[in-house]
């Protein structure tokens, strides 16, 4: 028998492509690209008269729902609720935003006008204003970059090479290391810069820095992934009220729905910790909080624990509720799994055999039929994450 062909050297790998279905690196959507553009819908909106009368009505007839009514909610006018009423029957019914969309301010603006929830005994507070729909495209790294990799670097510190090796990445990246440092930096400006980062890089560069796996005992490297959102800046220096950080929160309407996207896609069903949704667009929506005024990170060197830089002391009677919104973040097993199951993704791309690097982790986090079953949860992505490597001159 002769004997069987040996592998290529490596020289001769050197198109080594690593595809990531993860919809990295692909323009900003246009309205087009999504179901129900709330920007198309109030011109649609606008094209009907009695459409049109209602919504401007309803915008200036509303008071602020920017933070929690009381149990005994004021009376709403009746003329207000009406105009709420034949919104809910318009172009505008169901309406979305996409956090990477141009306009996505004034789309929000439009979604928060609609739903004026609580002021107007609408309870849909907890229905996120975003719509996920990406289109994937493969992500690509060449051989000379991963080359250029040390084998003793820890994997922070090859994520942020990749992503200096990116022009891109690279050019977002010194945007807010430079808001983001130096002794009078400005909280407001760092946030922006970091906002932009991780809404405008490939997704796959902004949890690959943020989401970098530490081997045990590795300070080091656990100092540069806390260190990556600049929390000397971007933080509060003293921890405020964590309901006073929501009430500042949920006033801003960008914010509002970066918070309400999160409890939507992180939330626990029940008990025993069923996550409503796919690890994957809860850890989207978690990497959407940072650069808001609710921007969470790591609590130390030694592990991958996140929370909210805030406490509940001084809450009084709001205690509880302090303390759940607080959990959320400390204490949330979906976020939690989601974090862990990325940075197991995340350690496995440098594996050094190809053979582990299937990537089977992410294959199981819709394996629960009672999540597949809710008529709510949109369709489960297609992005399992695969490696494929592309050898060439086999």
């Amino acid at each position: 028998m002769g004997r069987p062909p040996s592998p290529p050297p490596p020289a001769l790998l050197l198109p080594l492509l690593l595809l990531l279905p993860l919809g990295a690196g692909e323009p900003l959507p246009t309205e087009s690209r999504l179901t129900n553009s709330c920007l198309q819908a109030r011109r649609k909106c606008q094209a009907d008269p009695t459409c049109k009368a209602a919504y401007h009505h309803l915008d200036s007839c509303t008071s602020s729902v920017s933070t929690p009514l009381p149990p005994e909610e004021p009376a709403v006018p009746a003329n207000c609720l009406e105009a709420a009423q034949q919104l809910r029957n318009s172009s505008l019914k169901g309406c979305t935003c996409h956090r990477r969309m141009k306009n996505q301010a004034t789309c929000l603006d439009i979604y928060w006008t609609i739903h004026r929830a609580r002021s107007l005994g609408d309870h849909e507070l907890d229905v996120s204003p975003y719509e996920d729909a990406v289109t994937r495209k493969p992500w690509k790294i060449n051989l000379n970059e991963l080359n250029m990799l040390k084998p003793d670097w820890d994997l922070c510190l090859k994520f942020a090479m990749l992503c200096t090796l990116n022009a891109k990445c690279d050019r977002l990246r010194k945007a807010y290391g430079e808001a983001c440092s130096g002794p009078r930096c400005q909280r407001q400006v760092c946030l922006g810069q970091l906002l932009t980062f991780f809404e405008k890089a490939a997704e796959w560069h902004a949890q690959g820095m943020l989401l970098c796996p530490c081997a045990p005992g590795d300070r080091r490297c656990g100092e540069r992934r806390r260190n990556t959102i600049a929390p000397r800046c971007a933080l509060p220096p003293a921890a405020p009220s964590c309901l006073e950080l929501r009430r500042l929160c949920l006033a801003d309407a960008l914010c509002r729905s970066r918070l309400v996207d999160f409890q939507t896609h992180c939330h626990p069903r029940d008990i025993l910790g069923t996550c409503a949704t796919e690890q994957s667009r809860c850890l989207r929506a978690y990497l959407g909080l940072i650069g808001t005024i609710m921007t969470p990170n790591f609590v130390s060197n030694v592990n991958a624990s996140v929370a909210l830089s805030c406490t509940c002391q001084g809450s009084g009677n709001l205690q509880e509720e302090c303390e759940q919104l607080e959990g959320f973040f400390s204490r949330n097993p979906c976020l939690t799994e989601a974090i862990a199951a990325k940075m197991h993704f995340h350690s496995q791309l440098f594996s050094k055999d190809p053979a582990d690097s299937t990537f089977s982790v992410m294959e199981h986090q819709n394996t629960n039929p009672a999540l597949r079953s809710l008529a709510w949860v949109p369709s489960r992505f297609s992005c399992t994450l695969t490696l494929i490597l592309l050898l060439s001159f086999w």
